[in-house]
């Protein structure tokens, strides 16, 4: 049974590699939960059949070692995959915001309607891959969805910039967006900071050292399933370091890239997560997966942040794995998940 579903699967790939998934997710539902198998579940959680087939199909992509140029290239065919149709917005703009030391690429999204609000969006990708185009989609549906601007940043990668360049980039790049709000037709009281795993960790980091270095605050700080521990291992990696995505393998490498020294792995402007004092931070809004390998760290920092007396929201999405919020092609419950982040941030920002 597992080899002919696999060969109607992969016989369908090319087509959904050119369609956004919807050969797959125009299938009645029972029909895709037997494409998925049986049912997966692990630490009380099951995965949500859909994502399962994702899971599935993901395994029939080439794979092999990847350099840097390879990784980079999987990710826009990946991000291609699982996009959906991008959203119409009143406005997309490209511009250039200040980085740590010149000028970061950027993109502005403009909803048809548009509060005042203003979220500056730093991507994943494990601070190696990743840039404007992969998280196009997801910051166009954020945007429409949520009723605000979303301005997207083009950090420094590693190996060519190491950390922690992409942190002191995110850090000029928000203080710059406070500073132009109001000509960027947002609010300076109504900005705030998020990103996913790698761009997720870059914002825990914007919102400490906007206290700690007396600049303004984030009105709220977004962290989608963020890495915040380049040190530590919690009990997720090893419940789901392979065929969830992101893979054991993959975090290692990750790290390797952004942190060739080790010693700087526990800096908190790495890992935020050994900041002492997290007392006065911005609201927060954290969002992790219940099939992730970063799960448990997400969950602890919800934790301490709380313990500190920062205004905390915490939603851990039991069915999800790592990176559901750019998978926009399916519905479901992965649907649902992405619009409970946006109307968090309405209702933060609009």
């Amino acid at each position: 049974m597992n080899r002919r579903v696999d060969t109607l699967l992969r016989t369908a790939l090319g087509t959904v590699q050119g369609n956004a998934l919807k050969p797959v997710t125009v299938l009645p539902q029972a029909l895709r939960h037997r494409l998925a198998g049986a049912p997966i579940q692990i630490d009380g959680n099951v995965l949500d059949p859909d994502l399962q087939v994702l899971m599935r199909l993901e395994n029939l992509l080439p794979s092999g070692r990847r350099s840097v140029a390879n990784a980079r290239s999987g990710l826009v065919t990946m991000s291609k995959l699982v996009a959906g149709h991008p959203r119409e917005l009143q406005r997309v703009t490209e511009l250039t915001v200040r980085g740590a030391d010149g000028q970061l690429g950027a993109r502005l999204y403009v909803p048809r309607t548009a509060g005042r609000g203003l979220l500056v969006f730093f991507h994943g990708g494990g601070w190696v891959v990743g840039d404007l185009d992969s998280h196009d989609a997801y910051c166009r549906d954020l945007a429409a969805e949520a009723s605000i601007r979303v301005l997207a940043v083009d950090y420094r990668l590693a190996p060519e910039a190491e950390a922690p360049v992409a942190a002191e980039d995110a850090i000029a790049a928000f203080s710059w967006a406070v500073e132009h709000a109001e000509d960027l037709g947002a609010d300076p009281a109504l900005v705030a900071v998020g990103g996913d795993s790698a761009g997720g960790n870059l914002s825990a980091v914007v919102a400490q050292q906007c206290v700690l270095r007396g600049l303004p605050a984030p009105a709220l700080q977004l962290l989608l399933y963020p890495s915040l521990d380049m040190v530590g291992r919690r009990p997720s990696r090893d419940l789901f370091g392979e065929g969830f995505y992101l893979t054991e393998e993959d975090i290692i490498w990750y790290r390797e890239h952004y942190t060739p020294d080790p010693a700087v792995r526990s800096n908190p402007l790495v890992s935020p997560i050994f900041t002492k004092d997290l007392s006065g931070l911005a609201p927060a809004h954290i969002v992790t997966a219940g099939f992730d390998p970063l799960r448990d760290e997400g969950n602890e920092y919800a934790a301490l942040l709380a313990d500190a007396g920062v205004q905390v929201t915490h939603i851990c999405e039991p069915g999800m794995i790592h990176g559901f919020a750019n998978i926009l092609a399916l519905g479901g419950e992965t649907r649902a998940a992405q619009l409970r982040i946006a109307t968090r941030l309405r209702e933060a920002l609009f």
